[in-house]
Parts: C-alpha cells; sequence; structure tokens
C-alpha cells in the first residue's frame, strides 16, 4: 500500500483553508486563479499562464521520467451560497461555520493535485488545468485552448468517493421554451386571450419526466410566465433538459419534448418555440483503455478497492474526452457537495492528495 506518512502532506488543510476562504461562485473565479498562479509558481515552480477563457494552465517537467505528458485537471468556481467561506476544522472534519457551502467541490480537488504533486518522487510531465465556470455548464473546458496542450490522457478530481473512478457519462440536452398566446384582460374578455401558460401546463402535464429508465432521466427545472394577475398571459418559459447514458435515447426524449410542446400549443392556438442545445454528448472508456487501468492501480495503491461507474451527471472529463483526451474521474473526498452541509475529512483530503501522488508515481513507472 502506498504510504504516505512522512510525504509533503504538512499545510495541506491550511492552504485548503485558504483556498475556500477565497470567494469564486462561477463567473468570479479571478481572485482564486490568480491567487493560484502566484503561489504554484512559487510553490511548485510551475510554468502557469491563462488560456483565452480564463482557464490556468501550470506546466512541470518531469520528475525522474520523460513518459507522455499528463494532464490533472479540476474546477476553480463553486454553486452558491459561495460568498464569505469561513471553514471550521473540528474532531477531524472541515465544514463551514456559517450558512454557505464549504467549496470543498471543487478546491479538494485542487488540493489534492497540488499536494500529491509535491508528495510524488517521480512524476511524467504534468499539465495541470483549473477550469473556470464548471458549474454552470462546464462553460471552462469547452471553451479550453486545447491546442496549447499536448497530453493525450488525463484526470479529472471532481468525483466523491476515493474509491470510485468514473469512466463514462451522458449525453445531455438543454431545452428551452417560449410559448406564445395572446394577451387579454382576464376578467373583462378572458374568451379574447391565449393562455401561454396554460398551453405549457398542459404540455408538461403530458412530458415523461424524472427517471425514464435505469440510463435516462428528464426534467422541467424553471417556469415564468405571465405579468400580472388579472391578465391572460400572452408569455410563458421553460427550462428543462433530458439525459441518457445512450445517445441515441437522449436524441429522442429530446425531439419528443419538442413534439410534445408544439403539439399542445398549437392545440390551443398558441405557438411554442423550441430550442434544444447539445451540452454534451455520451462516453464511455473501455476498462482496459491506460487511463482506466492506471486509476485502478492507484486507488490499489492507497489500499482501496476500485469501483468503476458510469454517472448520469457532467464533468469536465465528458468535454475532454470529447475533444480528444481519454480522461476518466478521480475522487476527492468532499461530502454532500451543493449543500450547506458540505463537508471533507481531513484524512480523506489527505488520502486524495496520496491517491494523485501515487498515481504520478505509477505513471512515471
Amino acid at each position: 500500500m502506498w504510504n504516505r506518512k512522512g510525504r509533503k502532506m504538512k499545510g495541506m488543510v491550511d492552504q485548503f483553508c485558504q483556498m475556500v476562504r477565497i470567494s469564486s461562485e462561477s463567473g468570479k473565479e479571478e481572485e482564486l486563479l490568480s491567487w493560484l498562479k502566484e503561489t504554484w509558481t512559487q510553490d511548485l515552480g510551475a510554468d502557469c499562464g491563462r488560456d483565452g477563457y480564463g482557464n490556468l494552465i501550470a506546466r512541470l517537467p518531469g520528475k525522474g521520467c520523460q513518459a507522455a505528458p499528463l494532464l490533472l485537471c479540476a474546477h476553480a468556481d463553486t454553486v452558491k451560497p459561495g460568498q464569505g467561506i469561513e471553514p471550521v476544522v473540528e474532531d477531524g472534519v472541515i465544514r463551514s461555520k456559517g450558512q454557505t457551502i464549504l467549496g470543498a467541490d471543487d478546491k479538494a480537488g485542487i488540493a489534492a493535485i497540488w499536494f500529491g504533486i509535491k508528495a510524488a518522487r517521480r512524476h511524467p510531465p504534468l499539465e495541470v488545468v483549473i477550469t473556470r465556470e464548471e458549474e454552470v455548464g462546464l462553460l471552462g473546458a469547452k471553451n479550453l485552448e486545447v491546442e496549447k496542450l499536448s497530453a493525450k490522457w488525463g484526470f479529472v478530481l471532481d468525483g466523491e468517493a476515493l474509491d470510485e473512478v468514473v469512466i463514462g457519462g451522458p449525453s445531455h440536452f438543454l431545452i428551452d421554451v417560449t410559448v406564445h398566446g395572446k394577451a387579454a384582460h382576464a376578467g373583462m374578455a378572458p374568451e379574447q386571450g391565449i393562455s401561454a401558460v396554460k398551453a405549457a401546463a398542459r404540455a408538461v402535464a403530458k412530458l415523461p419526466e424524472g427517471r425514464i429508465d435505469q440510463e435516462t432521466t428528464a426534467n422541467v427545472g424553471v417556469i415564468h410566465g405571465g405579468e400580472i394577475r388579472n391578465g391572460v398571459p400572452a408569455r410563458a418559459e421553460l427550462q428543462a433538459e433530458c439525459r441518457s447514458l445512450s445517445h441515441r435515447k437522449a436524441v429522442e426524449l429530446a425531439e419528443t419534448y419538442r413534439r410534445i410542446f408544439e403539439e399542445e400549443a398549437q392545440a390551443m392556438g398558441a405557438r411554442a418555440e423550441v430550442r434544444i442545445e447539445l451540452a454534451y454528448r455520451a462516453v464511455r472508456l473501455s476498462e482496459d483503455e491506460p487511463v482506466v487501468t492506471l486509476a485502478k492501480k492507484a486507488v490499489e495503491a492507497i489500499g482501496l478497492s476500485p469501483k468503476l461507474r458510469v454517472i448520469c451527471g457532467g464533468t469536465d472529463a465528458s468535454i475532454l474526452n470529447m475533444r480528444g483526451i481519454k480522461t476518466a474521474v478521480l475522487g476527492m473526498g468532499a461530502r454532500a457537495a451543493h449543500t450547506t452541509d458540505e463537508h471533507i475529512l481531513v484524512e480523506d483530503l489527505e488520502r486524495a492528495a496520496a491517491l494523485v501522488a501515487a498515481l504520478l508515481e505509477l505513471a512515471a513507472g
């Protein structure tokens, strides 16, 4: 088993807490990324720069090894409420003191990469990418200037459980609908109007929603309609999504949403404008892919039994795989992410760094 005892984990908790104190809600990552650029230049001797979208790219030469370059990735942004985070460490657990998230998603991933590099005795040439705006649509990864990267394989530190290796994800469609009706006075002449809200509601009632099957889900998440209580609403707007590990099923479900909205609106004399966007496409790495084999060995090296998973959520790996970089997702130890109960065990924070160090040494070997 890989032994982190005596390795360079000293100061990891302090640096992690320093990072989470730097607010970085999606779109407001500049202070954290600038801090990381300066700190990593000094502490890791990294050559740090920013691409056109503002993603941080740090490069380190091989250490005792000149194997193929390896990519490590995490994201800088957090969900809300992420302003004024004050971490506390009690009984081996790090959590937020106030009514905020902790920000371990994904600053624990950043810390794991940072201290894993410091602890590794050998590693191949490294390209470390810290993306912006992951939480609001993987925008940093989508706009990453991959032509500036040499690595063709890599790992995203953004999973939860340290024994899990995520090897696949879904196709994800964003569905935006605007229903156009006809305004009228709701008390004096309601028969002269066409309710966009009612047309939208008729469609929503007929939509397949929730867990469609074991690999497919769909959801209507946002509805806005009307402007005044006593007016027949002329406009309603909806935001929906569908996902599936089968790209074909995702395409068919998105088109089903289009058809139902258009038909139900037309039946009332209204009109539905439906816009469908592919956020990312389903990908699944084979179990014998070198990146998967290496990940399994690293998990075993820290004394855990690796579990391969395919998830219905999106990570930066979804985009990196689409853009030609074979990428698996490793755990960073955070729990209850996206809630004010988010926390991480000190032991898991350090084990995440040990996982990265073991990974790098295995890649070098």
